[in-house]
């Protein structure tokens, strides 16, 4: 055998029992780890490694940007002088969210790979070993742990074979972009423009941002297709103002993704916007669907009941002509989808200005509050007899014009009232394109207007009301009760937003107009003009309350504690929480929520669940979003809620559980029961 091959036999040897010895080099934690070399180094050349992870089952590593929490790899290398590692190539994360976190993860089998370049000078046939300090964090749902390995490989320059697992590992790793991207900073939001050719399909895309500390992970992002350019639209979060931004965009469901370097430039603007995976996948029809029918069942929700009978008195007199009864219908479904359209596209701007809002906003204002408090309280007092409305073909009941305004009312009282029927389609409208979102709200309003359409067109339904007559006065005094316990409801809301010297004045502004209205009330019976009294009366209490409102206006004091005596909600205080190992039970409410009040009534403000929980150690906590609250809004948003109620439940150690939006009695105490603690822990609302 000639001498050159006996040589190259006896360093083939050494480097299959230094493979067997420390190639594979897998480490005893819970993400197994391997360095693996490709091919012959070839001198003076580049060769790839491979930095080779396997989890075990539960458990993931991170991205160089972890995300929320986390932290990502690091490497330090022992090499032989003259050679040198380039920076580790990543292949596209998946996202996993716990709670309000949004983390960059890798929850399978992966590989990093890392370009070597080898020294001109290396001795052909002489093994070389390469080595590598690892340390990775490795963590489940519920716990983290630091890991380290010391990995080493050993190669042949001018020789070795190729490792087959490169092919697939390869592959899995996102090409870079041939064009920069570019980014534009404002203070709420970084819009990223991607160079992509505008026929390429894009799925589902996901933008995964290296730079750390500029943008929200958690929040959801909007992408929009301009010609041969994909520009996303995200939260911005934190001071950071870098020079270049870098990442991966993950194009579809599948993984696919692309690498890319942006530099501040103008990005696009306009574009058609792309639906994403933010609303968990689900069917726009199936979330009409859940619109449609949220609407539907809105008619039978407490806080619409006021608004309710003003429907009946029209629908009672719609009897008189099917071509007035199908004209009413068709007035009052217009008022309303107006109204919620109108609502809708309010809230999708103020979100896309930056703002934190949800549905049903317009309650947290004050100045809303009190013109729906007027409004409520003279709806009253035309119910009561005490004046009537103007005789004017546009707001005369009976018209169309009345029936489009008693829409319009109904649609904007009833916005608080939508949570418990659909939830999940009011948090898509928030996270779907424009126009996917707006259909949403049509729906909504749709739902709502459905019978009184239904009985506007279909005789046989209208056969079933009574025929109009004197009882309708009897029935439409009756009806001044409800309306008049909203104008209260809403009254106490006015004290809960701005505080009790606000409320006061508005009181005062209130009885101006009920002073006015019953002077236009006795005018009217006189047979005399008597809207020019109602101006000249209430002009003085509407200006002084111009300036008496706003000066008014404070802090309101905290609201009751409550029997659970619950802490106040924060993203530190629930981690708090949660570190003590007790369950924790946190709501969100407001004091405009009817849902939420009864809920509370029913199922929360109860000695059985104050017992309950303090027997199990509940820690209870809320999240009190009368006024608004952007650390609030973000929370509610990350968990697909539009709105108030929400409920979470966790579990000692445990992640979320959404409960559902409408509780009953004894919810709460079975699910304290089944995670009952020691006599010994302490109480819920104690000290941790």
């Amino acid at each position: 055998m000639p001498f050159f091959a006996l040589r190259r036999l006896l360093a083939g040897l050494a480097l299959l029992l230094s493979a067997l010895w420390a190639g594979p080099a897998l480490s005893q934690n819970n993400i197994y780890a391997e360095l693996a070399a490709n091919g012959a180094a070839a001198p003076g050349g580049t060769m790839e490694l491979a930095l080779h992870f396997r989890p075990a089952e539960g458990w993931h590593g991170y991205w160089t940007n972890p995300g929320d929490a986390g932290y990502g790899m690091t490497l330090k290398w022992d090499l032989p002088p003259g050679w040198s590692a380039g920076e580790p190539d990543y292949p596209v994360p998946h996202t996993l969210k716990i709670g309000p976190l949004m983390n960059h993860v890798y929850e399978g089998d992966y590989a990093v790979l890392v370009p070597v370049r080898v020294p001109a000078d290396a001795k052909a046939g002489e093994p070389v070993v390469l080595r590598v300090d690892a340390q990775w964090l490795a963590c489940t749902d519920t716990i983290c742990v630091p890991e380290r390995a010391a990995l080493s490989t050993t190669v042949l320059p001018g020789a070795g074979l190729s490792d087959a697992r490169f092919d697939a590992w390869r592959a899995a790793i996102p090409a870079m972009l041939d064009r920069p991207a570019r980014f534009e900073l404002d203070p709420r939001r970084v819009r990223i423009a991607i160079p992509l050719p505008a026929q390429l399909a894009v799925g589902a895309p996901h933008l995964f941002v290296g730079t750390t500390g500029l943008v929200d992970y958690a929040a959801p992002q909007r992408f929009t297709r301009k010609g041969d350019w994909l520009v996303a639209d995200l939260v911005r979060k934190g001071p950071a103002k870098p020079d270049s931004v870098t990442g991966i965009l993950r194009l579809d469901a599948e993984g696919d993704g692309v690498r890319f370097a942006a530099q501040a430039g103008d990005v696009p603007a306009g574009g058609k916007p792309l639906a994403t995976d933010a609303v968990g996948g689900a069917s726009l029809w199936l979330l009409l669907a859940g619109a449609l029918a949220g609407g539907l069942l809105l008619n039978v929700m407490p806080c619409v009941f006021p608004i309710l009978s003003l429907k009946a008195l029209s629908l009672a007199r719609a009897g008189e002509s099917e071509a007035d009864a199908r004209r009413e219908g068709l007035a009052y479904t217009a008022g309303v989808v107006l109204a919620c359209l109108a609502l809708g596209a309010l809230l999708l701007a103020l979100r896309a200005g930056g703002e934190q809002v949800g549905w049903a906003f317009q309650l947290q204002e004050p100045g809303v509050v009190v013109g729906l408090l007027l409004l409520a309280a003279a709806i009253t007092a035309n119910l009561a007899g005490l004046f009537e409305l103007p005789s004017l073909p546009v707001t005369r009941e009976g018209k169309p014009g009345g029936a489009f305004a008693t829409g319009l009312l109904a649609a904007f009282v009833a916005t608080p009232c939508t949570g418990p029927f659909m939830a999940a389609a009011m948090g898509a409208a928030l996270l779907l394109p424009v126009a996917q979102a707006m259909l949403l709200f049509a729906a909504l309003g749709l739902g709502l207007a459905l019978p009184f359409l239904a009985l506007g067109w279909v005789p046989h339904l209208r056969a079933l009301l009574p025929r109009p007559g004197a009882w309708m006065t009897h029935f439409r005094h009756v009806l001044a009760i409800p309306m008049g316990l909203t104008a209260l409801a809403l009254l106490w809301l006015t004290a809960r937003l701005g505080g009790k010297g606000f409320a006061l004045m508005t009181l005062l502004v209130l009885g101006g107009v009920l002073v006015a209205l019953a002077v236009v009330g006795r005018l009217q019976r006189a047979g005399k003009m008597a809207w020019p009294a109602f101006g000249l009366i209430v002009a003085p209490f509407l200006l002084f309350g111009a300036f008496a409102l706003p000066a008014s206006f404070a802090a309101p004091d905290k609201a009751d504690a409550g029997l659970l005596a619950p802490r106040d909600f924060s993203e530190a205080a629930l981690a708090e929480a949660r570190a003590s190992g007790k369950p924790v039970f946190l709501w969100f409410t407001a004091d405009w929520c009817v849902t939420c009040k009864v809920n509370e009534e029913i199922a929360i403000e109860r000695e059985a669940t104050r017992d309950a929980f303090a027997k199990a150690g509940v820690v209870a906590m809320r999240g009190d979003w009368t006024r608004r609250d952007p650390a609030i809004t973000r929370f509610l948003t990350a968990h697909g809620a539009a709105g108030v109620p929400l409920y979470l439940w966790y579990p000692a150690g445990g992640e979320a559980q959404k409960l559902p939006q409408v509780l009953g009695p004894d919810s709460l105490v079975t699910l304290a029961g089944q995670a009952a603690l020691p006599a010994s822990s302490a109480p819920a609302g104690g000290t941790m």
